[in-house]
């Protein structure tokens, strides 16, 4: 049976982590657990952007020492980019079985709203989902209701839901068997 670790990247608050475990344990059918924080300093930003490239924190990740059969999902406060992206709310290495969620674009404070937790949580859960997704293989789907829709921008997340399609379910578990 499969796991899923979540790897909370410097200070990250333990409780809105294990929530997170406990719904993405229901998921994906895979015992979650929160693991160590892994130390990543600032001097690892992109100095001219304020940013951190994604592959720089894969390759962080990938060093920690992993258990067979664990998909890790990271999770940072720092803003992430790609190559082809300015941004991105997280992405994955299916190779190396693993998903980065960067909470920095899903706070409400970043557009000038009302802090909200529940907002944050869920917009989380809805990236985790989807990275994790990318992490087993799944690619972008077209129903924007679904978890592996692309967001495109905050809008995108907050009108998905924090599960599959039907369709994308199936692919799923045929990645899975």
């Amino acid at each position: 049976m499969g796991q899923i670790s979540i790897v909370p990247v410097n200070a990250m608050d333990v409780g809105f982590l294990e929530r997170l475990a406990l719904c993405l344990e229901e998921r994906f059918l895979h015992a979650c657990r929160v693991e160590r924080t892994v130390r990543v300093p600032r001097t690892s930003l992109n100095s001219v952007r304020k940013q951190m490239f994604f592959n720089t924190l894969v390759a962080r990740v990938a060093a920690l020492p992993v258990t067979a059969d664990v998909v890790r999902l990271a999770i940072t406060d720092y803003d992430l980019y790609k190559t082809s992206h300015q941004f991105v709310f997280g992405d994955a290495s299916e190779e190396q079985r693993i998903a980065i969620v960067s909470l920095h674009r899903l706070r409400n404070d970043y557009y000038g709203e009302r802090s909200d937790q529940n907002v944050l949580f869920q917009r989380t859960l809805k990236e985790a989902v989807h990275d994790l997704g990318h992490a087993y293989g799944l690619k972008h789907c077209f129903n924007p209701r679904c978890a592996m829709y692309f967001s495109n921008s905050i809008f995108d997340t907050d009108n998905k839901l924090s599960h599959f399609c039907e369709h994308c379910e199936k692919r799923l578990r045929v990645n899975r068997a």
